[in-house]
């Protein structure tokens, strides 16, 4: 995958994004598994607390773990448009999870109108 530069952008609303980002952050925060794995390439890769899942068995996985470790609420703060295919979502989590206080961004890279990466990170 080629690097992107993520502090670059234009600022832009949740209406704003692809759909297909819309429909996965909704389908995640209520934990919707069926859901979120079909905003994903089948050779998607997903990278979160440090760990890669490649493909959607290991996102499936991943989706269902995470989505039953811990008990927290989402607040969509800002998006950044980088070019066509790069978006950058920052979600304000609050939860029992460690620290319990969290911003991070959701960075995503679309391939033919699927997410076929999105790293997760502070």
């Amino acid at each position: 995958m080629s690097t992107v530069d993520w502090s670059g952008g234009t600022g832009i609303s949740l209406e704003d994004l692809p759909a297909v980002i819309r429909a996965y952050l909704a389908a995640h925060e209520a934990r919707d598994v069926k859901s979120a794995i079909t905003a994903y390439t089948a050779d998607a890769v997903v990278t979160d607390e440090g760990h890669t899942h490649r493909g959607l068995a290991e996102i499936r996985t991943w989706l269902d773990r995470s989505g039953s470790e811990y008990t927290y609420t989402t607040e969509f703060i800002g998006a950044t448009r980088v070019d066509e295919a790069h978006f950058d979502v920052v979600q304000h989590l609050e939860g029992d999870f460690p620290g319990g206080v969290v911003d991070l961004h959701f960075r995503f890279t679309l391939n033919g109108g699927l997410i076929i990466q999105l790293t997760i990170e502070p």
